[in-house]
């Protein structure tokens, strides 16, 4: 009776022994799986915040190459508008006319409008040298010359009606003509305001006195740009 006691005693232990040790494997296994879990969402969590962080910083670096390229086209802007408003100013606002090849030099005072600007670009270009129709007899002789510009030159034209002109102003007439008043005129036309010149005893008599180009037949001037 004792001995059936001791066996039955000894296979109760051993089962309490082996379901213990079941039942730590099995918390064992659950805390390796929960362990795994964790870790593998902390995985997630820091890809996320991985894939957050390179979008933010692709945003920023957006965000700083378009303001970068805004600034450059502001810039560029800038640049051009400058170019464009120094061109502009340079545009003389006086010409250098001589009567003759061998004549004095004299300052011509441009308006400041389209034609006498138009006139002043040309001129920058390539200098003038235009034959002037002043012949004894011709109509208007005695107060007006007139030079004819060619036709590859385009300028604009705001005409109005004059029918009285001071001594020394220069006036443009279409096609392509400028007109002098080298004294003072009473003649009638349609002629758009260019510039003037001082009217002194030196600049007359270099315009009356201007002798024939041998050769050609007719006189000449030279207008250039101001050195």
């Amino acid at each position: 009776m004792k001995q059936k006691f001791i066996a039955l005693l000894t296979i109760l232990t051993i089962s309490v022994a082996a379901f213990s040790g079941c039942t730590q494997g099995g918390d064992s296994r659950s805390q390796d799986v929960s362990s795994g879990s964790i870790s593998v969402g902390n995985s997630s969590l820091n890809a996320s915040l991985g894939n957050n962080a390179l979008e933010n910083s692709s945003g920023s670096s957006n965000a700083s190459s378009n303001k970068k390229g805004a600034d450059q086209s502001s810039s560029q802007e800038n640049i051009t508008s400058s170019s464009s408003q120094e061109a502009e100013s340079s545009e003389a606002s006086q010409l250098s006319v001589r009567f003759g090849s061998d004549g004095s030099s004299f300052t011509l005072y441009l308006y400041d409008n389209p034609t006498a600007a138009a006139i002043a670009r040309h001129v920058g270009t390539a200098s003038w040298q235009l034959p002037i129709y002043h012949y004894d007899g011709y109509e208007n002789w005695e107060v007006m010359q007139y030079y004819d510009i060619p036709s590859r030159y385009e300028i604009p034209s705001d005409a109005e009606s004059i029918s009285s002109e001071a001594a020394g102003t220069v006036y443009y007439s279409e096609p392509n003509r400028i007109v002098l008043f080298f004294h003072e005129g009473e003649v009638s036309g349609e002629y758009t305001p260019v510039g003037y010149f001082d009217y002194t005893d030196e600049f007359v008599s270099a315009v009356e006195n201007n002798p024939v180009l041998e050769g050609w037949g007719n006189k000449l001037v030279f207008i250039s740009q101001q050195n």
